[in-house]
């Protein structure tokens, strides 16, 4: 769904209350997007005006720290009448104020321990530095502030993985992976085959923790997107992974970074589920099984 600034304007002209004209409510005008995006297989824009993720998003150390003063100064409707919500970008500029305001996101109280938000900072920073980008993956980012508050307790732990491709005479070439993962006191094993080496253990890693977890099922991945960073090194540059997934209700990305690029898929990959199961509030002392 992608109009241009000046339809959505005219779309947003209230008749009554939150009505659009054509009786479509303002309040469902994301989530009425984002579906659009999935009939018409088409990853949603970050810039759409009004309902992209990056429509209510901040960045500026002091533009966050004035935002939670008056958002209003900043934004010329509250982002829920579209059924959008404001965002706050960390990266290696950010400062205090968009690591508290990420922290209180996520109902962690950083209070005025100074020592964590640096800590969080200095941690971006250096990350940045090896090529991740936090402002375009705020599950990575979720997930790394819980870590280093003690909010996060692993839900599963990995073995080994192991990916081969198989082609034979002209034919489309195969992928099969093989998972093993501890979860609790319990390994599980899985193999499984896919049209490439991400997707194959894609299957291999839900095969093997649909039995603890059942609700990534409710998740699929919407979108994945592969970028050299470094491209004078050639067929030895680093690659990062940016992989959007979703669920019913959110829509979240992921980041992997790595010289090898089935290791930066499965990072980007790893962190988009267990993004899921924080935000579900599993983990590996509830583990429910079927």
């Amino acid at each position: 769904l992608s109009w241009t600034p000046p339809l959505w304007a005219k779309a947003l002209r209230p008749t009554k209350g939150l009505d659009m004209r054509g009786g479509i409510l303002a309040t469902s005008l994301t989530s009425l997007a984002h579906y659009v995006s999935d009939v018409a297989n088409i990853p949603p824009l970050m810039s759409n005006p009004f309902v992209g993720r990056s429509a209510f998003a901040h960045k500026g150390g002091v533009h966050v720290s004035a935002i939670t003063k008056n958002a209003r100064a900043y934004e010329h409707i509250p982002p829920e009448l579209v059924g959008n919500r404001q965002r706050v970008l960390v990266s290696d500029l950010s400062g205090k104020s968009n690591i508290e305001y990420k922290a209180r996101e996520m109902g962690i109280d950083l209070g005025r321990d100074d020592q964590i938000s640096r800590k969080i900072v200095s941690v971006i920073k250096a990350l940045e530095d090896e090529g991740y980008q936090f402002d375009a993956a705020e599950g990575s980012l979720t997930l790394l502030i819980k870590k280093i508050t003690g909010e996060f307790q692993e839900p599963f732990s990995l073995e080994s993985y192991q990916v081969f491709s198989l082609k034979v005479g002209e034919g489309f070439p195969l992928c099969h992976a093989t998972v093993k993962i501890t979860v609790g006191n319990e390994v599980e094993i899985t193999a499984a085959e896919g049209n490439g080496p991400i997707n194959a253990l894609d299957h291999a890693l839900r095969k093997a923790l649909t039995k603890f977890y059942p609700q990534i099922q409710e998740m699929h991945l919407v979108d994945f997107k592969v970028r050299i960073i470094e491209g004078t090194e050639g067929t030895a540059a680093k690659v990062r992974v940016l992989l959007d997934s979703r669920d019913d209700h959110d829509l979240w990305s992921t980041i992997g970074v790595s010289t090898n690029i089935i290791e930066a898929g499965w990072q980007a990959l790893v962190d988009s589920i267990k993004y899921k199961l924080s935000k579900d509030g599993l983990n590996k002392h509830n583990t429910k099984k079927v």
